[in-house]
């Protein structure tokens, strides 16, 4: 009978869908135009052209569904009147309440008293009335907006923030939700009035808008206040500034535009002012002039093998982004990295596929540190790298050529920075072959083993006692990897044993020899391998210098060996220890590396996962004679429910400058209650016996704000910028700018 009745009533609806080409099923298996109708009891009025139903009223059309306790439909005026709990549902998902609605037959326009709706993301809006224009525009009056919680265990619970407002329109073809005479809430209490707001609808993706502003207090911009402003330019491009107003110095813009292309993106900050230098205490000195920065980065497809980008990084002065607090600074941009409070620019073009490789690329640095001249870093134009492979086996193993070359401009030599000595200048080529094969016995003995040669051709300028030089060579190692990994299972873990050995033998390297120092002993050139540490990474390298210009030789073998314990829930632990022989000593390795004598220092190794979300690592440098620690690396992670944090520390008897190093770096975010947190983070120099910079913070969360204030002491003396403390706070609203991760 019901299915009779449903027929009956909408019978132009189904007339129109018989007309109409044939589209998928919806959601709820119903075609377009079909209706589905169910109640406790419906009555038909012939004459009137009426139909009521009482009871648990449900009927789906087109995608939507309507629930109420009475629903009468006038047949003649097309025109669905409903009553008591009424719920309109959405195809999207969002609901609509109401306690009597009046809907148009297609359920698209109407009005509605006693009006609410909870949109797809939790958010809130409800009304004394509602008008319902059609399926994009509603209309209410006497409104309230809240992304909160409204009630908890059937309770009545007021919002942490709500927004109420004479008239609310929300508009979802744009996007956009008006008010009129709007006052803002903050746990009931009112603290902003606007006669007109409007914010971003909360199923918009990217819509133009204020984002969640900053203000902090520092010594050395007194106040200060960021309001960001998103500009969406287009569905593919976006603007953000940042004005920061500083009440002791002169205002600076911050800005981020992004464009995404076809065949990839432009993402650039920028920022600026027009003022004079100031100190840690925000006291001016020297002329006013334009101080600025930018920080930007582009990637492009041109096709699936080639792509092509570029970054572009230098800043007017070198304490610009610490005296404005400009965050996420020296971030990897492309495939070439600086060091940090160091600048990269560059361009390169890549191409590759699944047996080769090509690179081309060109980049110059510019240093922020306080003893950087710039000078002294060279242009480095062109840097190109090749890798090809074979498809098929060569003499049973795996092939790899290998081509690159480099240039390299020097303005200045970084030896003597009181006299403005030229720098070296160097271009090189380089071709190589790496060969590889591997062997496992029955037993389980692996054996790999490898040969590689080499060439090198080397043009340089401006070296000691020589107008230029071209000095070539030809490089060798063979050896071959053994190891015999041994496998014990118990009741809950598995234990892996595996000794480790690597032989390996090279005849003697011609080092570039660019200089000799005042005792004689020359100086080799060596612009690739500077930062090298020897540690686990590379204990068990044929050529253990990462770059070019220097070379492993000689007669060496590498030993070691490592236990790992697998447990069956996910835990696991392992240790290396290793050590490095030599038939002589090899003056290449700066002594700091503990790689020049015959027998090398100690490497120790541990990592472990002892707990879920808890994870931790350690390196230990030994003296091959005395076992005193010359270099230990220690971290950890934690990542549980209600805590998080690191641990970092790093010390260095002699680090690439020859200066003790020793650091401390630490942080973490602790949730007391289900709404209220800590964090606390540090870096301490250990040998100066000095916090560099503290952070401590309170934060305030729940399901649709989030509160932060964090206190920072910064100790770090940077040319004129002294140690400084500020102040910073930082309100998040859900649904007005970003979102809010509560977990």
């Amino acid at each position: 009978m019901l299915a009779g009745v449903a027929f009956a009533v909408l019978s132009a609806g189904a007339a129109l869908a018989q007309a109409t080409p044939a589209q998928p099923p919806l959601a709820d298996g119903l075609e377009r135009g079909e209706l589905y109708m169910e109640a406790d009891l419906v009555v038909r009025d012939d004459a009137g052209k009426t139909t009521t139903a009482r009871g648990d009223v449900e009927v789906r059309y087109n995608g939507r569904t309507l629930r109420a306790d009475e629903l009468i439909y006038e047949e003649e005026r097309g025109v669905i009147t409903a009553r008591g709990h009424v719920q309109t549902i959405s195809g999207t998902g969002s609901v609509e309440y109401a306690d009597e609605i009046v809907l148009d037959d297609e359920m698209k326009a109407g009005v509605a008293t006693g009006f609410s709706t909870r949109m797809e993301n939790n958010a809130k809006l409800a009304a004394a009335t509602a008008v319902r224009r059609n399926e994009n525009v509603n209309e209410l009056n006497r409104a309230i907006y809240t992304p909160c919680q409204v009630c908890v265990d059937n309770r009545a619970k007021t919002p942490t923030w709500s927004i109420r407002a004479d008239k609310v329109v929300e508009d979802r073809e744009r996007q956009l939700v008006y008010y009129r005479n709007a006052v803002i809430r903050v746990l009931g209490l009112p603290v902003f009035y606007t006669p007109i707001f409007w914010h971003p609808d909360p199923q918009a993706e990217r819509k133009s808008g204020f984002l969640p502003p900053t203000a902090s207090a520092s010594d050395r911009r007194g106040a200060s206040y960021e309001q960001p402003y998103l500009l969406v330019i287009s569905p593919y491009s976006d603007l953000t500034l940042s004005p920061q107003i500083n009440t002791k110095v002169n205002p600076f813009l911050n800005g981020r535009y992004r464009k995404r292309f076809y065949s990839g993106e432009i993402d650039a900050r920028f920022g600026g002012t027009y003022d004079t230098d100031f100190d840690s205490s925000g006291q001016p000195f020297g002329e006013e002039t334009w101080r600025s920065y930018i920080l930007a980065s582009g990637a492009f497809r041109i096709d699936e093998k080639w792509r092509w980008g570029f970054t572009a990084e230098r800043a007017s002065d070198d304490y610009i982004f610490d005296k404005y607090e400009v965050g996420d600074v020296y971030l990897s941009r492309g495939p070439y990295i600086a060091d940090d409070r160091r600048l990269i620019s560059q361009v390169y073009a890549v191409r590759q596929e699944q047996l080769s490789y090509l690179s081309m690329a060109a980049f110059s640095i510019q240093g922020l540190r306080p003893s950087d001249v710039d000078r002294t870093f060279p242009i480095v134009a062109p840097l190109i790298e090749a890798r090809w492979e074979p498809p098929r086996e060569i003499l049973g193993g795996r092939l790899r050529v290998r081509a690159s070359g480099v240039a390299l401009t020097r303005e200045q030599s970084p030896d003597d920075l009181t006299q403005r000595l030229p720098g070296v200048d160097s271009r090189r080529a380089t071709g190589e072959l790496d060969w590889r094969d591997s062997y496992t016995s029955p037993a389980g003995l692996r054996v790999e083993p490898f040969v590689q040669a080499r060439a090198d051709a080397y043009s340089l300028e401006d070296v000691s006692g020589s107008v230029s030089d071209t000095p070539t060579r030809a490089l060798a190692v063979a050896g071959a990897d053994i190891s015999y990994p041994l496998y014990r299972r118990f009741a809950e873990a598995t234990v892996v044993f595996e000794p480790l050995v690597q032989v390996a033998i090279s005849p003697d390297a011609e080092q570039i020899v660019v200089g000799y120092d005042s005792s004689g002993d020359p100086i080799y050139l060596d612009e690739d391998s500077q930062s090298f540490e020897f540690d686990e990474t590379t204990l068990f390298r044929a050529n253990k210098f990462p770059g070019f210009d220097l070379y492993e030789d000689g007669l060496r073998v590498n030993v070691g060996a490592r236990a790992s314990v697998f447990w069956d829930d996910g835990r696991r632990a392992s240790l290396l220890v290793g050590r490095s022989f030599r038939d002589e000593d090899n003056d290449a390795f700066p002594a700091r590396t503990g790689l020049q004598p015959t027998a090398s220092d100690w490497i120790v190794a541990a990592e472990a996962q002892p707990l879920k979300g808890v994870s931790m690592f350690s390196r230990v440098r030994l003296d091959g004679d005395s076992l005193d620690v010359e270099r230990a690396e220690a971290g950890a992670n934690v990542a549980l429910k209600r805590a998080s944090g690191y641990f970092r520390y790093l010390r260095d008897d002699a680090n690439i400058n020859g200066d003790k190093t020793e650091n401390l770096d630490l942080g973490a975010e602790l949730v007391l209650t289900d709404h209220w947190g800590v964090t606390a983070a540090g870096s301490r120099d250990l040998v100066q016996n000095a916090w560099v910079v503290r952070d401590l913070g309170v934060f305030y969360r729940d399901d649709c704000t989030r509160v932060d204030i964090f206190y920072r002491r910064e100790d770090t003396v940077l040319g004129r910028l002294g140690p400084s403390e500020s102040i910073a706070f930082r309100l998040t609203l859900a649904t007005l700018g970003e979102a809010i991760n509560a977990n």
